[in-house]
């Protein structure tokens, strides 16, 4: 029986075996299981990628992605499909316990507290994480490092940079905006400018939780990996857990997405507070 198009007027053509083969790739390259429903998204997304390529349909542009024929396509279509829903201070309940949390961690012995973002997008986890540690410290060279990784390259770009729309910063308060953040002047007028002292805290790397190696060194005092374990099964859930718990320090701290439930997956953990995990020091022994 010949296939039918999910819609026929559809600049391409974009068959079920199309979606199908899209789901399989992008699970097996990030780990995301794409619903049933994202078929439109799906094609909205990739279409831009046809253009781009100047490919005409959806079967010939896979065919070619897994023949490794397009260079560095690989990267553009994953980055894609990644969604990038962020914002500055997002579930901010999180940080006055981050702040507790570094304050008690106050080095005697010189050594950096370390916090390693996981799914750092666009950079404005990152930056509040490191607004945070100032805030904590009082002041805008704290002893800490912030190691931001994400699988999309272009919004690590964008984080690394530090620069953003006025209104991406319209809820911080005039305190804040002050002390972290340089107005833009001439050609930048209407845009923010992370302050240096703030992005010498934060260091932007690629990476993929489902890689077999992570590019990280030592243990980390707290680990955020927020609204990204939700676009995962559970058997990847658990694998991705298991690779952090070493990863953690005896007192380090795990955040979670509002939306995420770490128990059902690990039982190297326990809850701290609301979205918050520490490591069960019994069931490691």
């Amino acid at each position: 029986m010949p296939q039918q198009r999910t819609d026929t007027v559809k600049e391409f053509d974009f068959t079920r075996s199309d979606f199908e083969r899209v789901r399989a790739l992008i699970y097996q390259r990030a780990g995301i299981s794409l619903a049933e429903s994202k078929q439109e998204m799906v094609y909205s997304r990739l279409a831009r990628r046809l253009r781009a390529t100047g490919i005409q349909s959806f079967t010939r542009y896979l065919d070619e992605l897994e023949a490794g024929r397009m260079g560095a396509e690989w990267e553009a279509f994953t980055n894609a499909l990644t969604t990038n829903l962020t914002s500055f201070f997002r579930e901010s309940h999180h940080f006055p316990l981050l702040a507790e949390q570094l304050q008690g961690l106050q080095r005697r012995d010189g050594q950096p507290i370390r916090i390693w973002c996981s799914a750092a997008s666009t950079g404005e986890e990152p930056y509040s994480i490191a607004m945070t540690a100032c805030e904590a410290f009082n002041t805008l060279t704290p002893k800490v490092e912030i190691v931001a990784t994400d699988i999309d390259t272009n919004v690590l770009a964008t984080g690394a940079n530090g620069m953003y729309p006025m209104e991406r910063v319209d809820k911080l308060s005039p305190e804040r905006l002050k002390r972290f953040f340089q107005r833009g002047k001439g050609g930048n007028e209407g845009m923010v400018r992370v302050r240096p002292e703030l992005r010498q805290l934060v260091s932007f790397r690629q990476l993929n939780l489902l890689a077999d190696g992570w590019p990280l060194d030592g243990q980390f005092d707290a680990i955020f990996c927020r609204n990204v374990m939700i676009y995962f099964d559970k058997d990847t859930q658990r694998k991705i857990l298991t690779r952090f718990v070493p990863l953690m320090k005896p007192h380090a701290l795990l955040f979670a997405g509002h939306s995420e439930n770490f128990l059902y997956v690990s039982d190297s953990l326990r809850l701290r507070g609301k979205t918050v995990y520490e490591l069960d020091q019994a069931a490691r022994r």
